[in-house]
């Protein structure tokens, strides 16, 4: 079949839609005319002078009865173009657009314009070719070599058009490169959306539910024209076909725009810069993209940023992310990543959110695998280090903090906090537990506070657990401290030439909290190996087990009595009795991360039940059910730290006298993290090698600052300060 058609001159900017897809008794332009939502008495004709001015100014137009403007135009201002079609022109004024102190005078030269809707006091100079496109108000055209829709657009969302095949429907293919998880994306596609629909996928029912909501979600007929929204600047481009754009976008040189929505708004714009090829996907409100970078299939969450040539590939990136000059592909990424630096990858993973990669980071791919189609999952918080190398498949809990090396066996880490390194020399893998927590303080605290401030979203359709202990969290850590006394025990036994087989593991369990909550010297000499930890037959070992179990034990304690203290604060008139009973419900194990919000699973599980059932029939609906549970997680937070705090201590209630020490002991945890913030901090001034670069002390302090006024060491101490009085008023109550 030919490429290239020959077709009459009276085709050109009509018959949009094809004859089979017109209803009878509707025009070409009746979903234009809808978009517009302007009355027909809004134009009128040209008049004889107008039109007589226009041919001196070498304007041409295969039918000047096609041309509607309104009784504010200025035929003198529109010069050097080409009409054809309906084209219906706004409000034209002599004045001129400024933006970023690029001035244009309102008006129309040196361009083709083909079936356009142009606002009032528009900008157009040099646009090649600018077709069935409704133009915003204060909008600024300028050096565009093609802009045009075509009557099947679909603006990036993953449907099909009356009359297609169904095989040009676009999928995005999120954590496996075999499309085994593939979805469709949409305009309003938040991560909680993918995890649900790329996770379950042995629930047919669930996914043929989610493909028909997403279809009805759109309309379907075809003849909807691309649009342009209020005060949005477009210049120096090559191509930019079947896009919407919304207001106070910003775009400049870019290359390649084709089948997307663009999102932005007076509150939250969105820019696009020079170089960038981004081709069928959603851009979310507030988001950059800038210097070379390429997307295809994929979907932007809201203020998310790619800089520097990064490539962005059938993968969803959440919310406040920033990734910078690698390759992501294949990847369900929840919100607040980061991935900076060059010649890093990222392979089909599911990330969960508030994590960091580092240059030369090669996770993932078939490359450095015998096998196909392989995962990794990501727990909150993973941080894998410089030219780290990691194969499918690998989990990770929470906040894991992987060294430099090359990983060439599969990893289950289950131990949260956890720093994971190599000792090549012994050849074994060590796991330091609660790493973060008895080490590295002040990121730990810095984390969250860091991925608060950095969320600048005005528009929040994916809801956040920013704060690193939290039930998803402290699940992890109570799993961790079972495991951590399984293995104790079996390494005590094994270390006194005794069989542990034939023990169950809460037998196991009971004497290795014995062992790990004794004398230390028990446990001194004992090398505590995990187990199902790496798939090789070198060891892995539990590295100061001890440490990281009694840290453990110590953020837990703090999670609780710092979740239980807001409940107080929320209610005025509550007791420790009254806590009892208002946070009586059994304690919940399951949660699950729902693209950055906590959930329960029963939870989780009623809603994708609703899903199927019809109950919530769109997606609107199905976010406003992630919304109820949002407004319910505050009191399900507390209401299982209370659980947590009776299963720690091994008791079914609290007495007052009780919970005063409980609380004694949090204001002892909250200065322990006070002061390990600056001394972690302060570490990095009083390192000898730190201070060779600078003349003596005054230079460093002048480049450098001090630890003391450091300014997230200051917000800790206000923190504290704050802490130790709420705890006062809170025992006042009795």
């Amino acid at each position: 079949m030919r490429e290239v058609k020959i077709l009459p001159t009276d085709k050109l900017g009509h018959k949009f839609i094809p004859e089979e897809f017109l209803p009878e008794g509707k025009s070409d332009d009746y979903l234009r005319d809808e978009q517009l939502s302007k009355p027909a008495s809004y134009w009128r004709h040209l008049r004889a002078d107008e039109i007589e001015t226009l041919v001196k100014n070498a304007v041409t137009c295969d039918d000047w009865d096609s041309i509607f403007v309104t009784d504010h135009f200025a035929p003198h201002l529109v010069k050097h173009s080409e009409f054809s079609g309906v084209v219906r022109i706004g409000r034209l004024d002599n004045v001129i657009l400024e933006h970023h102190e690029l001035q244009m005078p309102v008006g129309i030269t040196n361009s083709l314009i083909i079936s356009c809707d142009v606002g009032d006091n528009v900008a157009i100079h040099h646009v090649r070719y600018l077709a069935h496109y409704i133009i915003g108000d204060n909008t600024m055209l300028l050096n565009i070599d093609e802009m045009h829709t075509t009557n099947h657009a679909k603006f990036g969302n993953g449907i099909v058009k009356d009359g297609e095949p169904e095989k040009v429907r676009v999928w995005v293919d999120l954590m496996n490169e075999n499309g085994g998880r593939a979805v469709m994306p949409f305009d309003g596609m938040i991560p909680a959306d993918a995890y649900i629909w790329a996770k379950y996928r042995d629930d047919d029912e669930l996914m043929q539910r989610l493909g028909r909501i997403t279809q009805n979600q759109f309309d379907s007929r075809r003849g909807f024209y691309g649009t342009v929204g209020d005060a949005s600047v477009i210049k120096n481009s090559r191509v930019i076909k079947d896009v919407k754009i919304g207001p106070r976008c910003y775009i400049k040189g870019a290359n390649k725009l084709k089948n997307l929505t663009i999102n932005s708004s007076d509150e939250e714009p969105t820019q696009i810069g020079e170089g960038v090829e981004m081709v069928n996907g959603i851009v979310g409100l507030g988001c950059h993209v800038f210097y070379g970078c390429k997307a295809v299939r994929f979907v932007m969450g809201n203020n998310t940023h790619l800089k520097y040539g990064a490539r962005l590939i059938h993968s969803l990136l959440g919310d406040n992310s920033t990734v910078s000059c690698c390759e992501i592909l294949n990847n369900l990424i929840f919100p607040a990543h980061e991935q900076h630096h060059n010649n890093s990858f990222l392979i089909a993973a599911l990330v969960k959110g508030q994590s960091n990669i580092a240059a030369g980071a090669t996770l993932g791919s078939n490359h450095n695998s015998r096998a196909n189609d392989g995962e990794i999952e990501a727990g909150r918080g993973f941080w894998p280090g410089l030219c780290t190398t990691l194969k499918h498949d690998c989990r990770f809990a929470s906040f894991v903090l992987v060294a430099k090396g090359h990983y060439s066996a599969e990893l289950d880490i289950r131990l949260p906090f956890s720093l994971v390194s190599n000792d090549v020399a012994r050849n074994r893998l060590l796991v330091m537990p609660a790493f973060w927590w008895t080490h590295n303080m002040y990121a730990l605290a810095r984390n969250i506070w860091k991925f608060q401030t950095r969320d600048k979203r005005k528009t929040k359709a994916q809801n956040i657990e920013f704060d690193s202990l939290a039930p998803d969290t402290a699940e992890e850590m109570f799993h961790a401290m079972r495991l951590t006394e399984i293995w104790t025990a079996k390494a005590y036994l094994r270390g006194r030439g005794k069989s542990y087989k034939g023990q169950s593991d809460d037998e196991l369990a009971s004497r290795g909290r014995k062992l790990l909550l004794g004398h230390e010297e028990e446990t001194a000499e004992l090398e505590i190996l995990a187990e199902n930890a790496e798939n090789s037959r070198r060891p892995v070992v539990v590295f100061r087990a001890r440490e990281g179990y009694h840290a453990y034990r110590q953020m837990l304690h703090y999670y609780c009595v710092k979740n239980l203290l807001e409940f107080f604060q929320d209610n005025p008139q509550a007791t420790l009795d009254s806590v009892a009973e208002r946070l009586g419900e059994p304690r919940v194990h399951n949660w699950i991360n729902l693209g950055g919000q906590l959930v329960t699973e029963a939870d989780l599980r009623r809603l994708l039940d609703d899903v199927k059932s019809g109950s919530l029939d769109s997606w609107d609906d199905i976010h406003r059910a992630y919304d109820d549970l949002w407004r319910a997680y505050p009191m399900q937070k507390q209401r299982h730290a209370y659980h947590c705090l009776l299963s720690l201590l091994g008791v079914g209630s609290l007495s007052a006298r009780r919970w005063t020490s409980l609380l004694d002991e949090a204001v002892r945890i909250q200065q322990y993290i006070r002061d390990q913030v600056f001394l972690t901090r302060a570490k990095d001034f009083e390192n000898p090698f730190r201070q060779i670069t600078f003349a003596g002390a005054a230079e460093m302090r002048a480049v450098v600052g001090t630890a003391e006024k450091n300014d997230f060491v200051q917000l800790v101490d206000r923190r504290t300060e704050a802490f130790v009085k709420l705890v006062n008023d809170i025992k006042q109550r009795g």
